[in-house]
């Protein structure tokens, strides 16, 4: 059960008014991707986990990355119910496409 795939969901609110708030926007979004998120919307990013351990050790290492001003919420959901999501208004983009886990086989 502790290894089980779990999706975190990562939405934000940064401000980008001035020339240092565009730059730590900018910083915390390369900090998403470097750390294995992806881009689901504008402001939305979401990585795959396994297990609840590798979930805190995320929770951990977002929090240290949160820019001094903004807002940034984090949620975990199963793969399970990740894989539920539904697009339902526009055309669709290639970050917009839900993301499946690839299967790994370790030999």
């Amino acid at each position: 059960m502790n290894n089980r795939l779990m999706r975190i969901l990562v939405f934000f609110d940064l401000p980008v008014k001035t020339k240092a708030e565009r730059s730590a926007a900018a910083k915390f979004r390369n900090f998403l991707l470097m750390d294995g998120y992806h881009m689901v919307q504008l402001s939305v990013y979401a990585r795959i986990c396994c297990g609840v351990d590798s979930v805190a050790a995320h929770k951990l290492r977002l929090a240290a990355a949160v820019p001094a001003k903004g807002s940034v919420r984090m949620l975990v959901i199963t793969e399970k119910q990740y894989s539920g999501i539904q697009i339902l208004l526009g055309q669709r983009t290639e970050y917009e496409e839900p993301q499946q886990m690839e299967q790994l086989m370790l030999f």
